[in-house]
């Protein structure tokens, strides 16, 4: 969609769509996303509207420390390699 976006197995886990407004997205749990805006609020909030409700979150570049953004970056992306996984199926 003309933005910036990270992917593994071909599924975005990270966007860069809001980078103009000093944010990149993450594509998280909405549990994932509590524990990301409680601990850090200055950094993290979530994306208005149902987005918000589903786990996408921003995170505000200009506040996050390198370490702060691989850590979420690498967070989103094992929720979508898990995500990919092919399921087991039940005998």
């Amino acid at each position: 969609m003309g933005a910036v976006d990270f992917r593994v197995g071909g599924r975005i886990f990270a966007t860069l769509a809001s980078v103009k407004e000093g944010y990149g997205n993450l594509i998280l749990t909405p549990e994932m996303q509590k524990d990301f805006v409680s601990e850090m609020p200055e950094v993290f909030l979530p994306i208005a509207g149902g987005w918000g409700r589903m786990g996408m979150t921003h995170i505000r570049l200009s506040k996050a420390r390198k370490e702060v953004v691989e850590g979420a970056l690498k967070a989103a992306w094992q929720l979508r390699a898990e995500k990919n996984r092919p399921k087991k199926k039940r005998a």
